[in-house]
Parts: C-alpha cells; structure tokens; sequence
C-alpha cells in the first residue's frame, strides 16, 4: 500500500443494480488507519481492491452500513480471503447493526468451508453496533447513528480524522448519510461537517425517469439544499444510477451548485478524494 494522505477512494459509485461501475462502497484512510466500508454486491470487490493497491493483508477493519444485497455480500468476500489469506496478521474488525450480524454470520456458516470458519473464529471480530454508538478505529473517532430508513434498518457515521493541514491539530469531520435521505433526527451528527456524502440517485431534472421518491431515495438538487442547510463545507454525490455516466459528473455538479456553495465532488469509480 503506498503512502498517503486522509483520503477516501471511491470503489464503487452506483446503485444496486448497476452493470458498467461496481456498487457503492470506499475506502477510507489516514496516513496509519484504513477502514473499508461497505463491500458491494460480489467478488467484484476484490478487483476494485486490486485497482487501488488495497491487499487483503491491508483490511483490519470494516464498517457495514446495511444488509442489502449490494453493500453486504461483498463483505463475504472479503471475510472468505482474510480467512485463507496466508500469514494474514492481526483481526479483521467487521462493524454493524444486529441486521447485519445476522445475515453476515447466516451465510458465511452456509457457505464456507469448515477450514475457512475455523480461520474466521480466529481472524474476524463482529462488532454489533447500536444507534449512538462511539467506538475508535485507529487515529479515526466515529460515531454511528440510525439513519432511520423505512426500508432496511442502517447506520451512518460520523467520523474525526487527524487533519494534515490544520495546524490546530482540530481535526476533520465527515459525516457519511447511508443511501437513503437524511432524517432530521441526525442533525447534531452533520451539521457543520467538513465533509459530507450522500446519496443521490439521480437529477432532480430526470425524476419522472428514474422516480427516485418512489424508491425512497434523493436527487443532486436535494443533497445540494441540504448541505446548504446544514452547513457543510464539501459534498461528496454517490450511489447513482448508471445510465448517464458520460456527463454524470458535470450535470450532478451543476444541479447540486444551484443550491450548495461549497465544494461538490461526483467521484468516478477508483477516484480518490483528498480530504
């Protein structure tokens, strides 16, 4: 893994069923800390992992915002290599709702060989998570809240990373909403953030195409008003649709600004984002 700075990198940017870019997920990192969150829909992940120089070996921790099929069965994936990888040194850290844990759990004693679980008895700890919970992943302080989904229970998180530009030492706040719209409930969590992520499944502009409100979900117009609103200072867009991906950077971009002030990012897939 070569050096680097707080940054995330974006291994996948869309939607559950996307075919042309991988599912939402990403790395996060500090100069001494990596956490991967989420792990996509299948062992797509492993190639994403491979673009970036991320190895097996690198993966100590991992934070599972929900049991849908695209964020979780990834995460098998990752499991199943951490327990065959050979000389694999120290745990691997798998953090999440009860949700989660179970589905997690179910499918690995389904499917993996018995070799493979006896290896993941002694490499993986499951860290069940509640609402509020704070817990520390090396120089990261995060803090998970429910999102509040009507749909599948899932956490966001709100993270304090060491800021490399600060002379302060104050450090940098990212705020990750999940993939379904910000309940209010959450305000304290996002407010004033350095960084924030949220979904947007499409333009507001193709709405009647993509009928995201149907699907519980927000446009680049929504996120933009509400990082207005809650005053954050950069906006990162992810968990599209796939269908526009020629000009989907600059359009998300220019309809996120209509409201937004701030820095708007739209990351492909593999980019990195300097935080």
């Amino acid at each position: 893994m070569d050096k680097i700075t707080t940054q995330i990198t974006m291994l996948g940017t869309g939607n559950a069923t996307v075919s042309q870019i991988y599912n939402t997920c990403f790395v996060l990192q500090t100069p001494s800390t990596l956490m991967l969150v989420d792990a996509g829909g299948g062992n797509g992940i492993l190639s994403q992992l491979k673009k970036v120089n991320v190895q097996i070996s690198d993966i100590h921790h991992l934070f599972v915002t929900h049991a849908h099929t695209d964020h979780v069965l990834g995460v098998i994936w990752v499991i199943r290599m951490v327990a065959q990888c050979k000389g694999y040194k120290g745990l691997l850290h798998v953090y999440g709702n009860d949700k989660v844990m179970k589905v997690i759990k179910t499918i690995i004693d389904m499917i993996l060989a018995k070799k493979q679980l006896t290896k993941v008895a002694e490499r993986v700890v499951f860290h069940q998570l509640e609402d509020g919970d704070c817990f520390e992943v090396g120089d990261m302080k995060l803090e998970c809240f429910d999102i509040q989904s009507t749909k599948e229970k899932q956490l966001g998180f709100r993270a304090e990373l060491p800021s490399s530009s600060d002379e302060s030492g104050k450090p940098l706040v990212l705020a990750c909403l999940g993939d379904e719209p910000y309940n209010e409930q959450n305000r304290r969590y996002i407010v004033g953030a350095d960084w924030m992520m949220c979904e947007a499944f499409c333009l507001y502009a193709d709405r009647d195409t993509f009928k995201p409100y149907e699907k519980c979900h927000s446009t680049a117009l929504d996120a933009g008003k509400l990082a207005e609103e809650l005053g954050v200072k950069n906006l990162i867009l992810y968990h599209t649709e796939e269908k526009t991906l020629a000009n989907r950077k600059e359009n998300y971009t220019r309809e996120a600004a209509e409201n937004f002030k701030g820095r708007i990012f739209v990351p492909d897939d593999l980019e990195v984002i300097e935080l």
